[in-house]
């Protein structure tokens, strides 16, 4: 089957390691500078009241901690560097195979007990190489984006030469967030937990993301000096920019545009407040990507789905997992894809369910139809209203428009399915596969008990049970003779009208 080039330019793409493409081209210099980035995801995630480690719970299709690995990642590939360290601690069972998993070379610390965000990035120090800027990132804060990061790295480089480079943000109400404490002159001096904060320091409505680079060399030397003297009785990260301040240092604090792109998540509410902005984002690239989305507020499009240009999305339409839509297909009302690869030119009709399936191009597929996992239909294959496919195969050109079960099932080209066909496919203990040629014509109300054949050409009477195989170019029938009693017709309703009436009379 024909599916769009994977590396088209104009293409919804999201591969491995990449989320959004770089607004910059370093230069030679700029790539001799080697970065790295520690990811902090060992944290409990108490208030998200979950058995499932809290980087770990999805937002537009991925899992926390996914996007901001891609995000690194992306970035880090422009210097040439290593993958990032992810730092694990609560539910690592969980998250490091995950990580390993999905992210082939990834770097895992282990953070056991849990004792603030000084000490992850102590036990990940280790795993460095030659790198000489290390970005600190929150594994719970997935819409930071590849640009501001790469902000982070560059003021690194500034003339002055600062030790460290934080993101901030400038909420009306901070919150627990800790705040960026400035000097008269409007120099970081020092970031204070809303923990340990003053009601003065409170009023400050700067926050700090948690997202820092540090200069390496400086990063590792101030690490060892943290102390737990604070609320929390933790090693503060946040406690290294006052050393750097005592040693005469610069510190960069940079104010991202959309302060929402530091939001980390700590609770279900603000999970759903990320996911929102995320599945927000799929849009605007969608748009870009030559899509047209029909009510965009109504469409749920998740970060790992992948479109192509001339793609029509219908309302209320859902586009989830790992779906792959082709040039010029249409999406209807309602309908939703998971997981399914959809080639071009193929229209799903309102109200139809496509999941872990194939279409190739061309094919139609609807209105209420049902495609379950395995299903792989060849170009120009129809499924019709209210009909039902699982693990079945239908060869170019077949339909089965019409109130029809095809299930474990391969179906050569041309093949024409009739309304009210069932495979039977199940005899309680197995599944059983039904083969059906090519250029068939299957009539309606017609079982075929698996297993069964039926050879090319075959046609098969409606209303027939096929329990033995069919060969090539025969007809297939299994309904008793038809009667016809001539006028038997008339003397059953003078039967009845007779009746009725003596009924009548006796009340």
């Amino acid at each position: 089957m024909t599916f769009p080039d994977e590396g088209a330019e104009n293409r919804l793409s999201r591969r491995p390691f990449v989320t959004e493409p770089s607004t910059r081209s370093p230069s030679p210099a700029q790539k001799s500078n080697t970065a790295a980035c520690v990811i902090l995801a060992a944290g409990k995630g108490v208030r998200m009241k979950s058995l499932l480690p809290k980087v770990l719970h999805r937002a537009a299709g991925r899992p926390l901690v996914d996007h901001v690995v891609r995000t690194a990642c992306g970035v880090l590939a422009e210097f040439g560097a290593h993958p990032p360290i992810v730092v694990v601690g609560n539910g690592r069972e969980a998250v490091t195979p995950h990580l390993t998993a999905e992210f082939p070379g990834i770097r895992i610390a282990v953070q056991d007990p849990p004792r603030g965000t000084g000490d992850a990035v102590r036990v990940a120090l280790p795993l460095l190489s030659d790198e000489t800027k290390v970005a600190v990132l929150a594994g719970d804060a997935p819409l930071l984006r590849a640009s501001s990061l790469e902000r982070l790295f560059a003021a690194l480089d500034q003339p002055e030469r600062p030790a460290v480079a934080f993101l901030t943000a400038v909420l009306p109400d901070p919150g627990a967030y800790g705040r960026v404490i400035r000097d008269g002159s409007g120099r970081v001096v020092r970031i204070v937990e809303a923990k340990d904060a003053t009601a003065e320091e409170k009023s400050v409505c700067e926050i700090n993301s948690g997202i820092y680079a540090f200069e390496r060399e400086f990063l590792s030397r101030a690490i060892p000096r943290l102390t737990t003297k604070n609320a929390q009785g933790e090693y503060y990260l946040t406690d290294v920019l006052e050393m750097a301040v005592a040693e005469g240092l610069a510190i960069e604090g940079i104010a991202v545009a959309e302060p929402s792109e530091i939001l980390g998540v700590n609770s279900r509410k603000e999970l759903a407040l990320v996911d929102s902005e995320l599945r927000r984002r799929a849009i605007d690239l969608a748009f870009s990507c030559g899509v047209t989305i029909v009510r965009p507020e109504t469409v749920t499009i998740d970060d790992t789905v992948e479109l192509s240009p001339d793609v029509v999305i219908g309302p209320f339409v859902s586009l989830c997992g790992k779906t792959v839509v082709g040039a010029g297909s249409q999406i209807g009302q309602g309908a939703i894809v998971i997981d399914s690869r959809l080639g071009s030119g193929v229209e799903v009709r309102p109200y139809s369910i496509v999941e872990k399936s194939v279409a190739g191009d061309g094919a139609l597929i609807g209105p209420f139809a049902r495609l379950r996992e395995g299903t792989d239909l060849a170009a120009g294959v129809h499924i019709g209203n209210f009909v039902e496919t699982k693990k079945a195969r239908l060869g170019r050109g077949s339909k089965a428009n019409h109130l029809t079960y095809i299930g474990d099932a391969v179906i050569g080209e041309k093949t024409n399915v009739g309304a009210g066909v069932i495979t039977c496919n199940y005899d309680g203990y197995a599944k059983n596969v039904t083969t059906i040629g090519s250029n068939v014509f299957v009539g309606s109300d017609v079982q075929l008990v698996a297993p069964v054949a039926v050879g090319d050409g075959a046609v098969i009477g409606a209303g027939t049970t096929v329990t033995k195989d069919v060969p090539s170019d025969a007809i297939a029938t299994s309904r008793a003779p038809q009667q016809n009693l001539e006028g038997a017709a008339r003397s059953y309703h003078e039967r009845k009208s007779r009746k009725k009436a003596s009924g009548a009379k006796g009340n």
